[in-house]
């Protein structure tokens, strides 16, 4: 008898090249079209744990459509925990959908858990055009207007961070006495965002004159960095985060586990 394939080469049973449909007329970008069909495939299981992708060149081929529109649709997937790159074997899902939803916390959350009361200045809560990095970072072709925001948090009188937002204009349209009363992701809650993963990268640097000043530090002090990209259940980034928070005052505690082999 033949050996069954390994698992980790498990072949393709669902074909995304007969099934998934896109429509250039939708102002859905094509990427978010092909990478919703793909994760809809992942969830009810057509894509099992181990089933491995065709190439991009192949898939774009296949699809009539460009391999960076392949591409982006697949890393979109990736960022989400939903495909892995592996050399040698190609692009594999790794797990299929979630047996409950992944609670993400915000530093509002996380400080009212502890018992302390968060507070917030807004410095910045606007609609503007949105530039290429924000396009970039909310991968999000095509996106003309984001708003923005800007706040510095604060426990027991003391600044802690200094929080900078871009969000898809349209999701909340907070005031900025509800950006000083709640979290954002609370805010996002409220409004029906369902949010589900996170992608996130953590740094440090030193401070520079503004952010001294914000946070009652002086110029060139260690700072903490966090850079998040937050997505929702279908797969939309809705909102991009890049925070600095004091290295005297404020720690990353981190949970390890191994994953797919």
């Amino acid at each position: 008898m033949s050996p069954s394939p390994p698992r980790e080469a498990r072949p393709l049973g669902w074909d995304p090249v007969s099934e998934i449909v896109v429509d250039p007329a939708s102002p859905e970008p094509l990427y978010f079209q092909v990478a919703r069909q793909l994760r809809a495939a992942i969830e009810d299981g057509r894509l099992p744990t181990g089933a491995r992708l065709a190439n991009e060149v192949d898939l774009a081929a296949g699809l009539g459509m460009s391999r960076p529109t392949i591409r982006q649709a697949i890393q979109s997937l990736v960022n989400q925990g939903l495909l892995v790159r592996k050399r040698g074997v190609g692009t594999q899902v790794v797990r299929t959908k979630v047996a409950r939803p992944l609670r993400l916390s915000s530093l509002f959350d996380d400080l009212a858990a502890l018992g302390d009361k968060p507070e917030s200045a807004v410095l910045v809560n606007r609609v503007e055009p949105a530039d290429a990095d924000a396009v970039r970072w909310l991968e999000t072709p095509g996106l003309t207007r984001v708003r923005r925001l800007k706040r510095v948090r604060s426990t027991g009188g003391e600044p802690l961070a200094l929080m900078n937002n871009y969000l898809p204009d349209g999701i909340i349209d907070p005031t900025d006495d509800e950006l000083r009363d709640k979290g954002l992701y609370q805010l996002l809650r409220s409004a029906g965002v369902h949010l589900h993963a996170a992608q996130q990268a953590i740094g440090a640097r030193l401070a520079t004159e503004e952010e001294a000043e914000l946070l009652s530090e002086e110029p060139g002090a260690a700072l903490l960095t966090m850079r998040r990209t937050t997505y929702d259940d279908t797969g939309r980034v809705v909102e991009c985060g890049w925070h600095v928070y004091r290295a005297s005052r404020y720690s990353f505690n981190l949970s390890l586990a191994n994953g797919p082999r």
